[in-house]
Parts: structure tokens; C-alpha cells; sequence
């Protein structure tokens, strides 16, 4: 069952991602020959007006096949024989489909568990915040200058920066008045730097609240996503920090088996496997929104690039430069693909 699970959440997020990609084909008349979710072998296919619709053996991935994508074509509905905004807006279509569905995710989320907005629960009597002033109640609007919607966006800040470095905050305090302090981290007895502050979730008190909440939430993802995305090409992070497919269907399976044995009755571990795996949908179709957004060959966001120059210069960069390009950029992702997954099976299974 935990597999079946993790799976669904893998195949809609994928399947959401090229229905993106089919939907604006469709809108700007470009043939599609086939859509497909999962790779390899086809366990199902069946072709309706000109398009073969696939659900293929491995859920790896999946594909929106388009006339002309990748090679010239006469037929007036061939991608390539589009005009060049219209080829961005199917390109684009794609991550912007995972953001929708990581913001409709995040409604019902915070619908059923509320959202942690950045007020703090708990200033610890003698610690940092405490000396510099900060109050039990008072809310964080600023980072070091920087916009702060979630408490959750301080911790991923302290995950980041230097754990000593001094900390300016702008706060609001219980009578709406602001105030700015500079906090300089205190040692605990673990030697750990703290700033001796908690926050905590609150019950949503409406739709208002929860599309609201929904959207930070979405900014929450994204900065995190493009936060380690910097740590990894920085070298902040090492290869064990780094996970695909398998490592992230492991502690999947963890955290369900987790909450199965945290629940009291049947219902209630169903109501919290289901909300723990729309938080991994959220957290995984922002990540593959972002990631195909990069500008690389072979990717969403390399594509992109290659209309861009071509909006630019008014005219087609040759198709054999560009499938070189392409044909390098995936041999290297795949290359990757196939080091992040000997990397998951050792962190797994060794």
C-alpha cells in the first residue's frame, strides 16, 4: 500500500506537469501525437483523435510527444511552425501547472492543519531575543531585510547562514507598533547557537486565511527549493544531502509508517497519511517546477532559452545546433539521474 502511495504521488505530480504541456498544445492548435505518464513499456494505450494516450511501466517520468518538437515538419499544426510566443507558452505550461497544483495542495493542507504564521509562541527567558528585547506574541516581518511571511522562514535561515552571525529583525509587537533589534545568537548547553524563539500553527479561520496562507506557503517552497539549489552548486551540501527518486520514496515510506503508529484509530492514520502525502506533492511538484525552469539543455528552462535568442534574433536557430545542444544536455542529466540514484540505493539499503 505505502508504495501504491508513493507512486500516486509521483504519477500526479508528473501527470499534472504534461497535462500543462497537452492542455496549451491544444489551445494553440499543435498536433500532439502522444501523451504518456510513466517510461518504458506501454501497460495501457489507447488513441483518440490523433493522439495516443499512454500509461507506460515506469513511474519515472513521462512525456507530451509534439509534431514538429524536434525535427522539421510541413504540417501547419507542427510545433515548430508555430509562432515563437506560442511555443513559449506550452514550454512554460508545464512547471506553471506544478505551481498550481502545489498552491491548490497547500489550500486544503492548511485548511486541515492551519498555518504557521511568523508569531512567536515562546521567547525563551534569558536567551537571545530575550536580551535584545523581543516579547512572547510579537510577530517577525523582516529577515536581516528580507520579507517574512512563515515562521518556518526562520529556520531556513538559520539552516543557511552562520549560526553565530548577529540577526536583524523587524518586528511588531502586540500593539501594532514596529520595532527593529539586532539579536546575536547565545550557545546552549549543547554548544548550539539559538535566538531562544519558537513559533507554532494556528487553526485557519476561513477561505480567506487558507488561499492566503496558501500563497505564502508557495513562496515558502519556492525560496526553499532555490535556497538549495545554491547550496548545491556552492558546495554547501555533499553528495549524501542530495536525493531522487528512491531516497525521497524512502522517507516517504518512513514518515508513513511513522504516522500509522502515531494515530489512535484507522481513520485518523488515513486522514494523516493522506495530508503528510499532499505535503509531499506540494514540496516535490514545486521542486519540479523550479528545476525545469533552469536554464539547462534538454529542460523546460532550456527551451525556453532557445526561443528567447530566437524572439531575439527574429529567426530559428538551426535545428542541428540545437539538437547537438539538447542531445549534450541529456546525456549529462542523465548522468546525473543515474549517480543521484546509485547514491539513493547506498543511502537505503547501505
Amino acid at each position: 500500500m505505502n508504495i501504491l502511495l508513493i507512486v500516486l504521488v509521483f504519477g500526479v505530480i508528473v501527470f499534472i506537469h504534461e497535462l500543462g504541456h497537452f492542455i496549451f498544445a491544444k489551445l494553440n492548435k499543435i498536433a500532439v501525437t502522444e501523451f504518456s505518464i510513466g517510461m518504458g513499456p506501454a501497460i495501457f494505450s489507447t488513441t483518440k483523435k490523433g493522439t495516443k494516450y499512454s500509461l507506460r511501466i515506469l513511474p519515472i517520468g513521462g512525456y507530451c510527444l509534439m509534431v514538429g518538437e524536434d525535427s522539421e515538419s510541413d504540417d501547419e499544426n507542427a510545433f515548430g511552425n508555430k509562432p515563437v510566443w506560442a511555443r513559449m507558452l506550452v514550454v512554460l505550461a508545464g512547471p506553471f501547472f506544478n505551481f498550481i497544483l502545489a498552491f491548490i495542495f497547500s489550500i486544503i493542507l492548511i485548511h486541515f492543519t492551519g498555518c504557521d504564521p511568523a508569531v512567536l509562541t515562546l521567547v525563551q527567558d534569558g536567551g537571545a531575543a530575550d536580551l535584545a528585547g523581543v516579547e512572547q506574541g510579537d510577530t517577525i516581518l523582516e529577515l536581516n531585510g528580507k520579507k517574512v511571511y512563515n515562521y518556518r522562514e526562520l529556520l531556513l535561515s538559520r539552516q543557511i547562514d552562520d549560526p553565530q552571525a548577529k540577526v536583524t529583525l523587524l518586528m511588531k509587537n502586540k500593539e501594532n507598533e514596529t520595532y527593529e533589534v539586532v539579536v546575536t545568537p547565545l550557545a546552549d548547553e549543547t554548544g548550539e547557537y539559538k535566538l531562544g524563539v519558537a513559533g507554532g500553527y494556528i487553526p485557519s479561520d476561513g477561505i480567506a486565511m487558507d488561499f492566503k496562507y496558501a500563497a505564502y506557503e508557495l513562496r515558502y517552497w519556492v525560496k526553499a527549493t532555490v535556497t538549495s539549489l545554491k547550496m548545491i552548486f556552492t558546495g554547501k551540501v555533499t553528495g549524501n544531502d542530495v536525493m531522487g527518486p528512491v531516497g525521497v520514496g524512502g522517507q516517504m515510506n518512513d514518515i508513513i509508517e511513522e504516522v500509522k503508529e502515531e494515530s489512535n484509530t484507522t481513520k485518523e492514520a488515513v486522514i494523516n497519511v493522506l495530508l503528510n502525502m499532499i505535503n509531499w506533492c506540494i514540496l516535490l511538484s514545486v521542486n519540479l517546477g523550479i528545476m525545469n525552469l533552469l536554464p539547462i539543455p534538454a529542460l523546460d528552462g532550456g527551451r525556453f532559452l532557445f526561443l528567447i535568442v530566437e524572439a531575439v534574433r527574429r529567426k530559428k536557430i538551426p535545428e542541428e545546433k540545437e539538437a547537438i545542444v539538447n542531445l549534450v544536455g541529456f546525456v549529462i542529466l542523465i548522468g546525473i539521474m543515474v549517480l543521484v540514484f546509485f547514491n539513493d540505493i547506498r543511502n537505503v539499503f547501505f
